[in-house]
């Protein structure tokens, strides 16, 4: 039975019982039955409010998948990362010489980017903190030549 249902059924069984509303114990007894049918009617209303917002969020979070896959896989043609170099957990087949690490000096994230992204413009994906990173000239000449 539902909150509302059992409350009901409380008030029946006070009708039942043919409570004396004029003593103290019967008005006692009879604002507690009241009481527990408002509760009951109030939390009822909570449920509803909240099964709605449980429907909005699972909007949200399929909207907000579209979104990062949107965003993802347009980074993907980039970078793909299968793990072996230090920003990722897992085995990668990439060579750790065509990509640069470093570390944000804000956050402390290890941030991996290549020749194509210019190291005086960096930007941490985790923080959004902007930076600049010295690399040294031979390092970028190495990676212009694979």
């Amino acid at each position: 039975m539902t909150l509302s249902e059992k409350a009901a059924y409380i008030q029946g069984l006070a009708e039942g019982l043919s409570l004396d509303e004029s003593t103290k114990e019967g008005k006692l007894l009879a604002a507690l039955i009241d009481l527990v049918g408002e509760m009951a009617d109030a939390i009822g209303e909570i449920d509803e409010d909240l099964d709605t917002l449980n429907d909005y969020i699972e909007e949200i979070d399929e909207d907000l998948g579209d979104v990062e896959e949107y965003l993802y896989d347009e980074d993907d043609d980039d970078f793909e990362c299968d793990g072996d170099c230090d920003c990722c957990d897992e085995d990668c087949d990439i060579d750790d010489e065509d990509f640069f690490e470093v570390e944000c000096p804000a956050c402390g994230e290890v941030i991996c980017f290549d020749g194509s992204i210019d190291p005086e413009e960096l930007a941490c994906p985790a923080c959004g903190e902007k930076f600049e990173c010295i690399i040294a000239e031979e390092d970028l000449n190495a990676l212009d030549e694979q």
